[in-house]
């Protein structure tokens, strides 16, 4: 397997692979096409245990009720309190 030395790249490629490689750390999937036919994909080396990369997965997979934050029906309420009626 090939191994790429950053430091012996020029300095707009570095700045430029700097930003994908930071993306990829957070858990991002990067293909990398030439001419629209893919050609690589950055993936991180190793899953990552940084918060942020877990920030969002599951957008869309649930709804969260317009009156989520509303006070709860007085019998619920009530059986939570163990007194229920």
């Amino acid at each position: 397997m090939a191994k790429l030395q950053i430091e012996n790249l020029p300095n707009d490629f570095k700045k430029n692979l700097s930003e994908l490689l930071s993306r990829v750390e957070l858990g991002e999937e990067i293909i990398i096409s030439n001419q629209g036919v893919a050609i690589a994909k950055l993936i991180p080396f190793r899953p990552s245990s940084n918060r942020r990369a877990t920030l969002g997965q599951d957008q869309g997979k649930f709804i969260i009720p317009d009156d989520f934050n509303e006070p709860l029906p007085q019998e619920i309420l009530a059986a939570f309190e163990g007194n229920e009626q």
